[in-house]
């Protein structure tokens, strides 16, 4: 991943970290890694686990920042969760669920939207 790409998806998930804040989410970590990958960031919403997948766009050429969530993508962030369940962190919830950030930057302007629930609302 080259410097600008990293920068950009840092960028993008302070700016989401911040945005999930001031909507009232609790943020538990940022990218929680293991081996199978990472997950952007775990949160929780009252008293559900939250797991957060990040994806920022500078243009529309390669369509939105919410398409880019693969079928694949949400395969890893699924074992991914298991084993943050598994934890002693993720032991303490009976609920979780998978929400979006979508950052859509055109120009100076960006567009934030977070798609909660997005695994169960946008692939049946």
């Amino acid at each position: 991943m080259t410097v600008s790409r990293q920068a950009l998806g840092h960028g993008g998930e302070d700016l989401a970290a911040a945005y999930l804040q001031a909507v009232g989410y609790r943020i538990l970590a940022r990218n929680y890694r293991t081996r199978l990958g990472e997950i952007d960031i775990v949160a929780r919403d009252g008293d559900t686990l939250v797991f957060v997948e990040v994806k920022v766009r500078r243009s529309p050429s390669f369509g939105s920042a919410k398409a880019a969530v693969t079928v694949a993508k949400r395969r890893r962030l699924s074992m991914l969760a298991l084993q943050y369940l598994k934890s002693p962190a993720g032991r303490r919830f009976s609920r979780a669920r998978f929400d979006v950030v979508a950052v859509d930057r055109q120009n100076a302007e960006q567009q934030i939207e977070l798609v909660q629930n997005a695994f169960e609302l946008a692939y049946p």
